[in-house]
């Protein structure tokens, strides 16, 4: 058993001998022309005997990276045409922040010297065109939410999307959002609910309880009024407008668009006109609701003692690293049953990929127990992974005591698509609703641009 052990040990001190010199000649680190030290120096530092280090070198051989000239030694002749493949990753921008991910690349990387990443950004909230991305070639690998998936099933039904097994160890609710008919078609990577943030200073001033999961709207109204002060902070303050955050009064009020015979929307004497009047409502009582805010706006007043409840994700608590502040999260308030919108983000792979095996492995890495514990310890967001997202140790970051509470909410997740609506319909039904609720068009208006103009379907 023990020299089982040793010659166990030995392979793996080779393996990082050959990784080493592997991945210092393809950066660069030791340039063309530049001869490697000799045998006996390798063995002596990693403990090897000079037949093992001659095999590790015989595989660099074999992959033409370096070349043996006798009586003269080992020179390094570079990575040839084909020795490592480049998978394109198109990444959402924001997720430099929630997810860390230029980190997770490099770390990839090192692990795996033959595959470089181009990793290109992409912008804007309309997926359309990455789908001409795929076709073209352009992306091996893309980053997407639960909407762009529900975009891509519109165009083509997500054929071509590679199909992927599902990961036992990733929770089912997650995995399911990007299945379609058995096809899981993206792998999840991160989530989070729609959650309240707070300043626990605030409450402690005001001698106001901090909230909890009996919290209605009417409790947080009441209690924004007594933390506003005039001219000095809010009570409450988001990104209202957002695709990410309306929707959810719609979906408490367990209402759905309904249908005329012909597909369109019908809004008139319906439950849902109910929930954009309750919409209009709120936009109401808290008038600093603005649209257009910059991304991260509610976090940064936050952190700037600002505004005292802010509504948000597990991804933009992100902004709130480093800053100076006490805070913790809670459920969003509800209408009388418990409920919250989900964000799923996750990772596709391009089926027609002429790197399809290295971009798995990218998939398979970033899902990885390494990649999503890294996501846990140094970010906010939540990895899919469930053993990293339920992990307990040492933390890196100010964590706040109920951080965890997402684990007890999974039953009252939902996503948009509940209310009956597709990603373009809820794109137009949003950009209309806003003139609605800033009372730049009327009730009836509304209903007549969305029922009669607009051919949704």
């Amino acid at each position: 058993m023990e020299k089982q052990t040793n010659r166990d040990t030995a392979r793996k001190r080779l393996s990082e001998l050959i990784s080493m010199l592997r991945e210092d000649i393809l950066t660069g680190k030791r340039p063309v022309g530049d001869y490697l030290p000799s045998e006996k120096t390798f063995a002596e530092q990693y403990n090897l005997s000079n037949q093992l280090v001659r095999k590790g070198l015989d595989v660099l051989v074999s992959e033409r990276l370096i070349e043996k000239i006798p009586r003269v030694g080992t020179k390094v002749v570079g990575s040839p045409d084909g020795s490592f493949v480049t998978v394109k990753f198109g990444y959402h921008t924001s997720v430099t922040g929630e997810a860390d991910i230029l980190r997770l690349l490099a770390l990839f990387q090192k692990e795996h010297p033959h595959i470089r990443v181009q990793a290109v950004p992409l912008y804007g909230s309309d997926y359309g065109y990455i789908h001409n991305y795929l076709t073209g070639g352009i992306l091996d690998v893309v980053m997407m939410n639960y909407t762009n998936f529900r975009e891509f099933l519109e165009i083509d039904n997500g054929d071509l999307l590679e199909p992927m097994e599902p990961n036992s160890e990733i929770s089912t609710f997650l995995s399911d959002g990007f299945t379609d008919n058995g096809r899981l078609l993206v792998q999840p990577f991160i989530f989070s609910p729609i959650i309240l943030c707070y300043n626990r200073d605030h409450f402690l001033e005001a001698n106001i309880p901090e909230p909890d999961s009996s919290w209605q709207w009417s409790d947080l109204r009441k209690n924004a009024a007594k933390l506003a002060i005039p001219n000095e902070r809010l009570g409450f303050h988001c990104d209202f407008y957002s695709p990410n955050r309306w929707p959810l009064l719609p979906l408490q009020t367990q209402a759905k668009f309904e249908r005329q015979q012909d597909g369109r929307i019908r809004l008139a004497g319906t439950k849902m006109m109910e929930a954009l009047r309750i919409c209009r409502d709120m936009k109401h009582d808290f008038p600093m609701l603005s649209e257009g805010i910059t991304t991260g706006e509610s976090e940064r007043l936050l952190a700037q003692g600002k505004v005292s409840i802010i509504m948000t994700s597990y991804f933009y608590l992100n902004y709130l690293i480093n800053e100076n502040v006490s805070f913790d999260i809670a459920p969003v308030p509800h209408l009388g049953t418990p409920l919250t919108l989900l964000l799923n983000i996750g990772l596709a792979v391009n089926r027609h990929s002429q790197v399809k095996e290295a971009a798995v492995k990218l998939v398979d890495f970033l899902t990885s127990h390494k990649a999503q514990l890294f996501i846990r310890q140094m970010t906010y967001s939540l990895p899919a992974l469930k053993s990293a997202s339920a992990w307990k140790g040492q933390e890196e970051l100010y964590r706040p005591s109920r951080f965890s509470l997402f684990r007890e909410t999974i039953p009252s997740f939902h996503y948009f698509s509940d209310l009956g609506i597709s990603p373009k319909e809820l794109t137009t039904i949003n950009q209309e609703a806003k003139l609605y609720w800033a009372g730049l068009e009327t009730e009836e208006e509304l209903i007549s641009r969305i029922e009669g103009s607009l051919q949704l379907r």
